[in-house]
């Protein structure tokens, strides 16, 4: 496993980080006690960065992460998780409800502190509010020792950066989702900027939300038709050469070493010790080719998120 030091946090995560949206059951049911054993499996595999939030699953994935980490000493993971939204449509970002949600996640957790604090996809609530009583919110929770470090989160990269902006020092941790992956590398962009600026960068979701799989996409994936064309063609093309898609995306993202974690939701403990193995291995450059040329059409092609502005 590659650990690399998450900007001025200092910590070191690993490369590979484990998502809990899948706990949560974003992709399909789960069998909790798999899910617990995933987690396991990821801590004994190397994996010591552990994202959730309290949207997914309607709190279901913190609360079966707690199970899972129930016995297992602080000091061998990182955990994150995010505060203001709560539903497809639910979102609060008062200062009372995030105060409010870092106990309850804690409660569901069963841990003391969180590693990381994070406003969940702040592109649907208003910057001034999450600048001047989010983040001051978050900032009163690591002060009474309940989280470590302050990051945001979201999908358009504009919005991150344009809070970033207003917050300056305030914010330690950016995470964007869909945004490196083999059809859509928007995030590398601003890799200059926020090492300059010290930020750790974590990027979920490198399988692009099982758009570059051969499952493919759950009915619910925003991603508009033709970019879910011309994955499903680029997975085409990766069986036709005896390769699985999801593999190829994976070591693609975890070959760049200036975003410092990718986030992969893994409900299944096969899947983890797949991922693993395939964390380990250098991508097929070939192959690598040829599916960069079919999705090229659609390179940064992505979809709305958050309020209009």
């Amino acid at each position: 496993m590659q650990y690399r030091t998450l900007g001025k946090t200092g910590l070191s995560v690993s490369a590979l980080a484990f998502g809990g949206s899948s706990l949560g059951g974003a992709f399909g049911p789960i069998d909790e006690t798999e899910a617990i054993r995933a987690v396991h499996e990821a801590l004994e595999g190397g994996i010591n960065l552990i994202d959730t939030a309290p949207y997914y699953g309607a709190t279901r994935a913190e609360t079966v992460l707690g199970r899972a980490l129930r016995g297992i000493g602080r000091d061998r993971y990182h955990l994150a998780t995010k505060v203001g939204r709560y539903g497809p449509e639910a979102f609060d970002f008062s200062a009372a409800r995030t105060l409010a949600s870092v106990d309850e996640s804690l409660a569901r957790l069963g841990v003391d502190h969180v590693d990381l604090i994070q406003v969940h996809d702040l592109e649907f609530g208003d910057p001034a509010q999450i600048v001047h009583e989010t983040l001051p919110a978050l900032a009163r929770v690591r002060e009474a020792g309940k989280a470590r470090f302050i990051g945001i989160t979201g999908l358009p990269i504009a919005r991150l950066l344009e809070v970033l902006d207003q917050a300056g020092e305030a914010v330690e941790v950016i995470q964007s989702y869909c945004h490196y992956c083999l059809n859509d590398t928007a995030l590398a962009d601003a890799v200059p900027r926020l090492r300059e600026a010290g930020v750790g960068l974590i990027s979920s979701a490198p399988l692009a939300m099982r758009l570059l799989s051969d499952a493919g996409p759950p009915e619910w994936h925003p991603a508009p038709p033709l970019l879910k064309e011309k994955c499903a063609e680029a997975a085409r093309y990766c069986r036709e050469q005896g390769m699985e898609i999801g593999r190829l995306a994976l070591q693609f993202a975890l070959a760049n070493t200036e975003i410092h974690a990718h986030v992969v939701g893994m409900a299944d403990p096969r899947c983890v010790v797949e991922n693993l193995r395939h964390a380990a291995e250098p991508p097929d450059e070939t192959v690598l080719a040829g599916v960069l040329h079919i999705l090229e059409p659609v390179h940064n092609l992505t979809w709305p998120s958050g309020k209009p502005r």
